[in-house]
């Protein structure tokens, strides 16, 4: 019993970590939004998660060169639409361009990197409801 009991406290302690890490990051994301421009391109910082996807290019993301500069490439901040009307169904946008990436200071590479991240991680956090969601609706259609 006292391990079932562990376990659950750590779960409940893992969880609220995540939502504190979460909270946090969607106020560092919100102060990024306009410090990086990119309120220029989309008004409302909650329409960022319409996207499907929100990409760098010029700087590699990957967790073995995170952060590298790609010589010769320019620094973009890229989202993804899908529009399933359209003939081609995944469109790209540049919400920011920053010229060359080997030109960029290492504060605002940096900023633009916990950008693209901290998205992605509140990205994953939305899906994660969206899916549990719809997972509740086709339970109660059963029951029912």
């Amino acid at each position: 019993m006292s391990s079932a009991l562990d376990r659950l406290k750590n779960l409940t302690a893992q969880i609220s970590s995540y939502e504190l890490e979460r909270k946090s990051n969607l106020k560092t994301l919100e102060e990024l939004y306009r410090k990086l421009g990119i309120h220029a391109k989309v008004e409302q910082f909650e329409m960022l998660f319409d996207f499907k996807a929100i990409n760098l290019s010029g700087i590699s993301l990957s967790e073995d060169d995170l952060g590298a500069i790609k010589e010769g490439k320019y620094a973009q901040i890229i989202a993804i639409i899908y529009d399933k009307d359209a003939k081609v169904k995944n469109k790209n946008i540049s919400l920011a361009y920053y010229g060359r990436a080997e030109k960029l200071v290492p504060e605002q590479k940096n900023e633009i990197i916990s950008f693209v991240l901290g998205w992605r991680f509140e990205k994953s956090f939305r899906t994660l409801e969206h899916y549990h969601n719809l997972i509740s609706h086709l339970k109660s259609q059963t029951t029912h």
